[in-house]
């Protein structure tokens, strides 16, 4: 396969890993903490005061959702690839970032989830590539 296909190839199998990452742990975290019944989600407001109102519990669990999607899809990207790891696994990154940004720009959120939110995918991008570049090292 040609070098740009795979390169094409590993951003998307790893833009599908992070969504369906964060869908199936959101998703459990619905189940632990479940929206109320008539939570109208299109009402920007009604969904922010849901937001305001949810537990630090609720909220790590969206972390730890956009957290892990942003390594894993990192590092599938990075397998799939097989060279330039931090490019790719930053890819992933950026595109996680920049919809985090919107989401939290959209819906306020505490301080502290915003700030743990950025640095936290920052990181994980990063980490993503380091450990990418590691795989890259063994197995080439």
């Amino acid at each position: 396969m040609n070098a740009p296909l795979r390169f094409t190839l590993a951003v998307l199998a790893g833009l599908v890993t992070a969504v369906l990452l964060i869908a199936g742990i959101e998703f459990m975290g619905h189940r632990i903490y479940p929206p109320p019944a008539d939570l109208d989600i299109s009402n920007i407001e009604q969904f922010a005061a849901f937001v305001n109102e949810l537990p630090v519990g609720a909220l790590l669990i969206v972390i730890a959702a956009w957290l892990t999607a942003t390594f894993i899809g990192g590092l599938v990207a990075c397998v799939i690839a097989g060279s330039r790891p931090m490019l790719v696994a930053g890819i992933i990154g950026a595109v996680l970032l920049f919809a985090s940004i919107g989401n939290l720009l959209m819906i306020a959120h505490p301080k502290w989830f915003s700030l743990s939110a950025f640095i936290g995918i920052v990181a994980s991008t990063f980490l993503a590539g380091r450990v990418g570049a590691m795989w890259q090292r063994r197995e080439g």
